[in-house]
């Protein structure tokens, strides 16, 4: 793991592997194309920052709806089964906080993709949830 800034909080190894699962979880629903449920762990209205083909930073807020028919019209492409390789860096702000860095590559079927994103998670309720996704490039789908 790279050597992480420091945020003021360090996180137990407990809340180290409860980001783990959680994203364990996650991509599993969305490997399986599991909209719903990926909805099911974010925290609306969400938040989503990118950058437009203007080179143009964009931002917009959804509701759970416009998440589900966004998420459903770009992953609904093939029938392929999906699968990540990521490598998380999680910067903990507070134990209820934290930032996570994603480098992944993305198969479905013979097509092979790169992605870097951010995440924002929250802990409501003793559990993980999105609440921010930041990822170049979408914003002219935002």
């Amino acid at each position: 793991m790279p050597q992480l800034p420091d945020a003021g909080y360090t996180p137990t190894a407990d809340e180290l592997a409860s980001i783990d699962a959680w994203f364990a979880a996650y991509d599993a629903a969305a490997a399986r194309r599991d909209i719903e449920k990926m909805a099911d762990v974010a925290v609306f209205p969400l938040n989503l920052v990118s950058d437009n083909t203007a080179g143009e930073g964009a931002s917009a807020q959804w509701d759970r709806k416009q998440f589900v028919e966004t998420m459903t019209h770009v992953m609904s492409e093939g029938s392929e089964d999906i699968t990540f390789d990521s490598v998380r860096t999680p910067v903990f702000l507070s134990s209820a906080m934290v930032v996570v860095f994603t480098d992944s590559t993305m198969t479905a079927g013979e097509v092979t993709q790169q992605l870097r994103y951010a995440d924002i998670l929250i802990k409501q309720n003793g559990k993980w949830a999105f609440q921010t996704m930041a990822q170049g490039g979408w914003g002219d789908n935002l």
